[in-house]
């Protein structure tokens, strides 16, 4: 998060709080650590929350002249409404670890884009990018261990996500390291 996130831009909070349900309901269910409950049981919320609600968001983002959260949203929207609007489908192992594969370029596109916004706004984009790699490869080798791997680490980056956009929403800190000590909300990353 950078500081507009921390000072209250509402589309970026919107939007960060919808990543990070999306990826909280997502990765817990990847990670098989409830019982009866499955990575494709997190459909409806991918679908109409993470997808629907973060391409919204990223539309206005991208009408209020933010190019790099517009982009983000706007993207991360039509994966997240292409993954809920497939899950449960039947599409083979091999197409699935392919397409989590391509759209972990994605989430490294954006975690290269987020260098300006500190370490945590690319941290959020980073554990994206290893959750959807791990997912990916797991797919592909038939490897429930690895699969299960990137369920951790994508509920890792939904509470980040989503901790960002409750402290930008009640002033808390989102700086990371020394250099954030004291600076309050949004200080630095």
């Amino acid at each position: 998060m950078d500081n507009e996130v921390a000072a209250g831009n509402t589309t970026s909070t919107l939007g960060h709080l919808a990543l990070g349900l999306t990826l909280l309901a997502f990765g817990l269910g990847g990670t098989g650590v409830i019982d009866n409950v499955a990575a494709a049981d997190a459909a409806g919320l991918a679908t109409w929350v993470g997808g629907v609600t973060l391409f919204l968001v990223g539309l206005l983002a991208l009408r209020a002249g933010d190019r790099g959260e517009g982009t983000a949203f706007a993207a991360l929207g039509a994966f997240w409404f292409t993954w809920g609007s497939g899950a449960g489908g039947h599409a083979s192992a091999e197409a699935t670890g392919l397409f989590l594969l391509l759209w972990a370029l994605l989430a490294l596109t954006l975690t290269v884009a987020a260098a300006g916004s500190g370490l945590f706004g690319q941290g959020v984009y980073g554990l994206l990018f290893v959750a959807l790699v791990l997912l990916g490869i797991g797919a592909l080798a038939d490897n429930g261990g690895l699969a299960e791997a990137g369920g951790w680490v994508a509920a890792v980056a939904g509470l980040a996500a989503w901790y960002g956009a409750t402290a930008a929403v009640a002033g808390w800190p989102t700086g990371v390291g020394p250099s954030a000590g004291g600076r309050g909300a949004g200080g630095g990353g």
